[in-house]
């Protein structure tokens, strides 16, 4: 029988990552000992916050807060796990922490980036715990523009955990009422303030050209050590709630850092370099985009594609998605103008919602937490830069550590299947050859034998030829 969690653990030390926790760091965090209550902050414990996220999640970063102001305007409390409060800089923890850099995701193993009894106890916002918080505030407009409120320290409690599928199908009016919101009938009126925040954001920054992009991320499903099925997590409301609160957050943390005259490192995503690429692309489905890179036009015709073909379009955002080019860490000083995020469309971006999972969020947290106790940022430029550019290399290999895993997974499953044939479309034609994703489940591999003369987006039936989840190929022969 295949090992996955074998295959996981050895990919992520070719990728440079440390798998597991040294014991030395484990003996500082079983030392730990909550103190929250001799920290100087806000008591905002009475208030309704609640946190939506996976149903196994348990290293809950976020709990989400609003209220109706004057003027159809909302003002937003989002509240972030204090990660900094038990994990000092230079410690242990944080040490190993800075060298993984992000948590990682295999669908079969989860390697995160501190330890449980942190991530998913002590810094976690768990439900009926009394946790501090960073809280960022913010006003959103009937517009959707954003206006950047206070950030300060405050005790949270979380009266409930919500989960994406059952908040999402409430919302959007094909499922019932969430049982934790039916417990807490303050929530229901929350929840909908909150989707009502996440709509205004949503179509602000459409308006502004953000890329509406859905590409195909197979979860395996497993038991035991077998591999039951590949599944996608679809988009819905409450996912979208989430990001869109969390994007107008990241801007708040950036335009606070800036006010009080310290660098920050944002996530930026360039203007496509392959931009022609992308026109090609367009011009393949009969359609044209300028010469120059134009958000606003390749958003319009990203949204008739997926209006026109649903079940090419996770394709054709893969194909952009590789064309736009990797998303990265710099360091942007006050006043300086920044490149943004061409994607999302926004123009000053961080990562500071996450800590428990993301290392630059840690970094954001700390460099917020010296401008509140009016002491001296925590990193010089210098350090800073470097941070921004390790981290960098740390996102791309935990994407690379994942897609393998997702490709070894899907081998597994496929195993047994060798000689059946399977409907799928083309999803690249390289100098490395053609590669197509079946329909179901939604295995990508590669067509060794014919395909030469296939386009991407081509519908076409292949037979199974035969796996390796060592080296996470799957190989397909071109049916006539």
């Amino acid at each position: 029988m295949v090992d996955l969690k074998a295959i996981a653990y050895k990919t992520m030390l070719d990728y440079g990552f440390i798998p597991h926790f040294p014991k030395k760091v484990l003996r500082e965090v079983d030392a730990l000992a909550p103190d929250i209550m001799s920290v100087e902050a806000k008591d905002l414990r009475d208030l309704p916050w609640s946190s939506i996220d996976n149903p196994d999640s348990l290293d809950l970063d976020q709990l989400e807060y609003c209220e109706p102001s004057s003027n159809g305007e909302i003002a937003v409390k989002l509240a972030i796990a204090d990660v900094d409060l038990y994990v000092p800089s230079g410690s242990l923890t944080d040490q190993h922490a800075a060298h993984n850099g992000t948590s990682v995701y295999t669908g079969v193993e989860t390697f995160p980036m501190l330890p449980d009894r942190l991530s998913a106890g002590l810094s976690s916002l768990l439900p009926n715990q009394d946790r501090l918080a960073v809280v960022i505030v913010y006003t959103v407009l009937p517009d959707g523009t954003t206006r950047p409120g206070q950030i300060y320290r405050a005790l949270v409690r979380n009266r409930a955990k919500l989960v994406y599928e059952e908040v999402g199908s409430w919302l959007e009016g094909t499922g019932p009422l969430p049982p934790a919101i039916q417990k807490n009938p303050e929530l229901e009126g929350q929840i909908r303030l909150q989707d009502e925040v996440a709509q205004r954001l949503h179509r602000h920054r459409m308006t502004r050209g953000a890329l509406e992009l859905e590409t195909l991320e197979p979860r395996a499903v497993v038991e035991g050590e077998i591999v039951r099925d590949l599944v996608v997590e679809s988009k819905n409301r409450a996912r979208s709630l989430i990001e869109e609160l969390m994007i107008a957050a990241n801007e708040t943390m950036v335009s606070a850092l800036e006010e009080a005259g310290l660098p920050a490192i944002q996530r930026i995503v360039r203007v496509p370099k392959y931009w022609d690429g992308i026109v090609e692309t367009a011009a393949r489905y009969g359609e044209s985009l300028p010469a120059g890179p134009d958000s606003k036009a390749l958003a319009a015709f990203l949204v008739r594609r997926k209006d026109a073909d649903p079940d090419r379009f996770p394709d054709l955002s893969l194909t952009v998605v590789k064309l736009m080019g990797p998303g990265e860490y710099v360091v942007v000083d006050p006043g300086e103008e920044s490149v943004g995020h061409f994607g999302l469309a926004v123009t000053d971006y961080t990562h500071a919602t996450a800590p428990n999972r993301r290392y630059a969020d840690i970094i954001n947290q700390r460099m917020i937490k010296s401008v509140l106790s009016k002491k001296p940022s925590p990193y010089g430029p210098i350090e800073l830069s470097d941070l921004a550019g390790w981290l960098t290399d740390r996102d791309k290999s935990s994407q690379k550590v994942e897609r393998f895993m997702r490709k070894a997974s899907a081998a597994v499953l496929l195993e047994g299947r060798v000689g059946e044939s399977f409907e799928s479309f083309v999803t690249g034609v390289t100098v490395h050859g053609t590669f197509v994703r079946v329909v179901s489940p939604p295995a990508e591999g590669k067509i060794i034998r014919g395909g030469e003369d296939l386009t991407v987006g081509q519908k076409v039936r292949v037979v199974l030829a035969g796996t390796d989840p060592y080296r996470g190929h799957i190989d397909f022969e071109l049916l006539p």
